[in-house]
């Protein structure tokens, strides 16, 4: 007998509050004018993916996805908005330029979509060949702290001089003289 009987209904219901942050995230994302809004449609996105991660038992990657996309992806994005040179108002054109290369990208994605699913459901899927070993955090840490170490260090290097580059820039300002 199950001790929590609503459990499932509420499930569904978390499930379905990922589901809808995320698609309103990337909608933010996508259709509005300001690239702040965007970039924070973007944060919203990731959250709930991040929250579909947890989900569906994988708190590690629920935790990198929040910790690499919103906090440094999304960070990234708002120094190189407010480092950025203020741009001209776009042209009617260029808006409707954008408008067409957005409904091509929309009927791609479809189409595309429509393919993978078409595959995906009419093949045989073969069976794992072996059951996943430990994926837990803990296991996960030892093997980024002894196997992977020397991928580690070098992902760190790279983020130093990444903060490094956007510390230069930042000093020179907008315009240089």
């Amino acid at each position: 007998m199950n001790p929590f009987p609503g459990a499932g209904i509420l499930a569904f219901i978390i499930f379905c509050v990922c589901v809808a942050t995320t698609v309103a995230g990337g909608l933010l994302a996508v259709f509005t004018v300001r690239i702040i809004r965007s970039v924070c449609g973007l944060a919203l996105c990731c959250i709930g993916l991040a929250g579909l991660y947890y989900f569906l038992h994988s708190p590690f990657l629920a935790l990198m996805e929040i910790l690499i996309y919103v906090g440094a992806v999304c960070v990234t994005i708002i120094f190189a908005v407010m480092l950025a040179e203020p741009e001209e108002n776009v042209s009617r054109e260029g808006r409707a330029r954008d408008l067409v290369w957005m409904v091509s990208a929309v009927l791609l994605a479809g189409v595309v979509f429509y393919a993978v699913s078409r595959l995906g459901l009419s093949g045989p899927w073969p069976a794992p060949p072996a059951p996943p070993g430990d994926a837990s955090v803990k296991a996960i840490g030892i093997s980024l702290l002894t196997t992977y170490s020397l991928a580690f260090e070098l992902i760190s290097l790279v983020l130093l001089v990444a903060i490094l580059g956007a510390l230069v820039i930042a000093r020179s300002g907008r315009t240089k003289p």
